[in-house]
């Protein structure tokens, strides 16, 4: 398969991913191991975003590689940081997300990489590149929530 249709499954897993999280109750787990106060308003706008990504990467694989496998990307790091890292850092408690994470992220992740080396689009530069991206697309709403107590951004003056 084509690098272009593997980042429509990898977004459809994303959806999938979204539905555990929301139903095994993922916001007040996050609540619980952090000082970051997460809605669900945000976390459904947030997750929205994500699979409009997915959905552009999607579109865009056969011109952008490095875009593309930034959708891929962030996927793996989701799993990695945010579910199997939660989950050994607190010695073995459920993360909403984590079955989904390991049974669909990690294949689906790894599938987008070799179609793309398959295709002899995967250079070292957008390896790196679609990684450094996708940092930026997780670590944006995080910044956000935090910034969103600032006494700069207050808006209610």
């Amino acid at each position: 398969m084509a690098l272009d249709q593997w980042c429509w499954l990898a977004t459809g897993a994303y959806g999938m991913h979204i539905a555990e999280e929301y139903a095994l109750n993922w916001r007040d787990w996050a609540r619980s191991l952090s000082k970051v106060q997460v809605e669900w308003d945000f976390f459904l706008l947030t997750n929205a975003l994500v699979i409009v990504l997915g959905v552009v990467c999607a579109e865009v694989a056969n011109s952008l590689p490095m875009i593309a496998l930034s959708f891929p990307a962030l996927m793996l790091i989701n799993a990695t940081v945010f579910h199997v890292g939660a989950f050994v850092w607190t010695r073995g408690r459920f993360s909403p997300g984590l079955i989904t994470a390991v049974i669909l992220f990690y294949p689906l992740g790894i599938w987008c990489f070799k179609s793309a080396s398959d295709a002899g689009v995967l250079t070292p530069v957008r390896c790196l590149g679609s990684f450094a991206l996708a940092m930026v697309f997780m670590a944006t709403p995080i910044l956000l929530l935090k910034a969103k107590g600032a006494a700069y951004f207050q808006q209610n003056e």
